[in-house]
């Protein structure tokens, strides 16, 4: 009994040593392997970033050329213009202010002025200016003198810059005034704020005259990263995750490290820098780095239980035997008690990897991008070929008009794109008053290019008195638009389709869409995502559940009815404002 006692003992001894082998060998082996993991994968996303940034930089600096050339045309074309040089010429300047509004918006510039051959306003998109002098400032200087169109930095008083193309108006009388375009580089610099991104333009001397934060402008760049960080689009681009690994640092704002890119821009000696923060890669490596941990956990945990069920076959002998067998077996209830903690501890890891899950749900936005650009992309398709055929015809100003139409088309589609991101994650933009009738319009001037490739009878009824709600006008159509695109597709079997839009005013804005097709079966299941009656490749089932979406946010209900005479009413029903309400607003 002694001898087999003595023998258990002894392989009981060499038994343990052979456990604490293997997990001391488990362990060094898991902390090589997450060390190089740590510094292979830190490399490679951080690799990935500085792509990403040096491409969306290209973008930036080709956004900005476009926004500049497109301004440069506008001088030329509006020098020629019969009614501001018929003003020009009788001194009469009633009708001028509102020719210059009528163009504004279609142009993207940010102001439009108008100046007679003393250099004072006579005409402006900013009422406010009209009546100033410009006679000894540059753009007005260099106008007169030279029959081309002028190029000037402006410094305001405010310390910002403007962007002005300047151009002298003539006829046959001679010189008569000089008109002003400014270039909307606001716009540009709202597009370049982002989650993590800085962005800035200098001159060629180095002076920062365009940038994401307004109190850099005017400083060369060493002035500006050393300015203490404002919580805007700076805050957001010196937030970095530092973790226990090194990343390169290009530069650094406020003390934390950012990546630095810059470019020239092919423009009066100009260069974009964009910085980029090293936010996500912490995030990407130390999620892969966890499912290693939970890898080799698992391992020890095996290799635990593998000596449980070993020592647990010999329990009882020694629980019968000896004293020292029962202090043996108190030991492992020590060890069992340690592995119940492991397994705690790889639940919360598992529970930690549970969330990544939830990513999946970005693939309902591909899906939704798809789904809501195919309008935009359809429209586009249409005016590019009729702007084909006018350049054919040597109608430039009519293709003109087309590509500013594409344009605007490009913008909706960005801006569908960002609006897009609320159907994954509730936003929080500011509403607006918005006229219903405008709306409605706007819509229908979108669809148009399918409506002309079928015979479909629309009927409008709208108030002669504006319906104003409280939300914001591009969501509002993106619904109208989704209602109007099922309408059509729902008379396409009608022998006489039609499609009737009637907008009432009341307590409450009633938008309803009616069509003559052949109705709705399923109304349950009808505002469901992926819920589709349409053929495949016609419809993926989602523009119903993204409106009824965009109407919940903006406090109102869209609902659905099969119509008495057959065909289907979709209404959508907002809160009202009174035009008090509006006017204050």
């Amino acid at each position: 009994m002694f001898g087999r006692l003595n023998t258990m003992t002894r392989g009981r001894g060499r038994g343990r040593w052979y456990l604490r082998l293997t997990v001391l060998v488990i362990c060094l082996f898991a902390v090589i392997v997450i060390y190089v993991s740590n510094q292979v994968l830190t490399k490679r996303f951080t690799e990935t970033i500085s792509d990403r940034s040096e491409v969306r930089l290209a973008l930036y600096v080709t956004n900005l050329m476009n926004e500049l050339q497109r301004n440069s045309v506008v001088p030329q074309l509006l020098s020629r213009d019969p009614e501001l040089i018929l003003a020009l010429e009788g001194q009469d300047y009633s009708r001028s202010t509102a020719r210059l509004l009528s163009f504004v918006d279609e142009i993207g510039a940010a102001s439009l002025t108008l100046l007679d051959r003393d250099g004072r306003t006579v005409a402006a998109t900013d009422r406010n200016e009209i009546g100033e002098m410009h006679r000894n400032q540059a753009y007005f200087v260099d106008a007169v003198r030279t029959n081309q169109t002028i190029y000037t930095t402006y410094e305001t008083d405010e310390g910002g810059y403007s962007f002005i193309y300047s151009r002298r108006i003539e006829s046959s009388l001679g010189f008569l005034g000089v008109l002003l375009v400014e270039v909307d580089t606001a716009r540009l610099e709202r597009g370049w704020v982002g989650v993590a991104d800085a962005v800035l333009v200098t001159d060629s001397d180095g002076t920062i005259i365009m940038a994401t934060e307004p109190r850099w402008r005017g400083l060369v760049e060493e002035e500006a990263l050393a300015r203490q960080s404002a919580p805007s689009a700076i805050e957001r681009a010196i937030r970095v995750t530092q973790g226990w690994a090194a990343l390169p640092a290009d530069a650094y704002l406020a003390g934390k490290a950012v990546l630095r890119r810059e470019t020239r821009v092919p423009h009066q000696g100009w260069t974009l820098v964009s910085f980029t923060t090293y936010a996500s890669v912490r995030e990407r490596v130390n999620g892969i780095l966890a499912l290693e941990v939970m890898g080799f956990a698992i391992l020890l945990a095996l290799v635990f239980w593998t000596t449980s069920r070993k020592t647990a076959s010999r329990l009882l002998f020694f629980q019968r035997e000896s004293a020292e067998l029962r202090a043996l077996n108190r030991r492992l209830q020590r060890e069992i008690a340690e592995r119940e903690k492991v397994e705690k501890t790889l639940q919360v890891a598992e529970q930690t990897i549970a969330q990544s899950s939830k990513l999946a749900a970005l693939g309902e936005m591909s899906a939704a991008v798809s789904h809501e650009l195919n309008q935009p992309l359809a429209a586009m398709k249409t005016y590019l070929a009729g702007a084909r055929l006018l350049l054919q015809r040597e109608r430039t100003e009519e293709a003109l008009s087309s590509f500013q139409r594409i344009d605007d088309l490009l913008g909706r589609m960005g801006a569908i794109t960002r609006q897009l991101k609320s159907y994954a994650r509730k936003g929080g933009e500011a509403f607006e008053p918005v006229d219903t009738r405008a709306a409605v319009s706007t819509a229908l001037a979108l669809m148009e290019p399918q409506l002309k490739t079928r015979a479909v009878n629309i009927i409008r009824t709208l108030p002669n008195e504006p319906v104003m709600i409280l939300g914001d006008r591009l969501r509002l159509e993106q619904v109208i638009i989704n209602l109007l695109r099922n309408a059509l597709d729902a008379t396409k079997t009608a022998a006489n389709p039609t499609v009737e839009i009637l907008l009432a005013a009341g307590d409450t804005v009633s938008i309803q869409i009616r069509d003559n097709g052949e109705g709705i079966e399923n109304l349950d299941e009808l505002f469901e995502p992926f819920y589709t009656t349409k053929q495949p490749g016609d419809g993926v089932g989602l523009g119903l559940a993204i409106s009824s979406g965009i109407v919940n946010d903006l406090g109102g209900r869209l609902t659905a009815r099969n119509a008495v005479d057959g065909g289907a009413i979709f209404e959508v029903q907002l809160p009202i404002i009174r035009q008090d309400v509006a006017a204050a607003e």
